[in-house]
């Protein structure tokens, strides 16, 4: 199998009662912004990257909120999947890959939890959970 990393932006509202998620296209679903990770990037690096081309704007990522792992026979992939806590620092919400993305809106997290069931806890466990993300050069 084949190592994957991706990484997802949990961005909420100021009241933590909306998230930022994205429809995608190739799955017909819903997730929140992210992507996979290139060769050559951090993590940082590719959820900067990742979130301006789903939503056109830039964030400041945070620490991590969740690190979920999956073996995806269907594609041969042992994918690692590392959300991170990001708050919105400018751009206007406007996809950019309208190839890979048909829509982004704010969704009730009661909503988007049915479309993220591989958070068994919900997504109110991330917004407390938080775990230091260090890059060592």
């Amino acid at each position: 199998m084949k190592r994957v990393d991706v990484v997802y932006a949990l961005i909420t509202d100021d009241a933590h009662e909306k998230i930022l998620m994205v429809q995608n296209n190739r799955h017909h679903n819903w997730s929140m912004p992210g992507g996979g990770v290139e060769k050559g990037e951090t993590l940082k690096q590719a959820l900067i990257r990742e979130t301006w081309e789903e939503t056109g704007l830039t964030v400041d990522i945070g620490s991590i909120a969740s690190i979920n792992e999956a073996f995806m026979k269907k594609d041969g992939n042992h994918a690692l999947f590392f959300t991170f806590h990001a708050k919105i620092a400018g751009g206007k919400l406007d996809v950019q890959d309208t190839v890979g993305i048909a829509e982004v809106k704010w969704m009730r997290i009661q909503e988007a939890e049915q479309w993220m069931p591989y958070h068994k806890n919900g997504i109110k466990p991330l917004l407390e959970s938080s775990s230091l993300y260090i890059f060592q050069g």
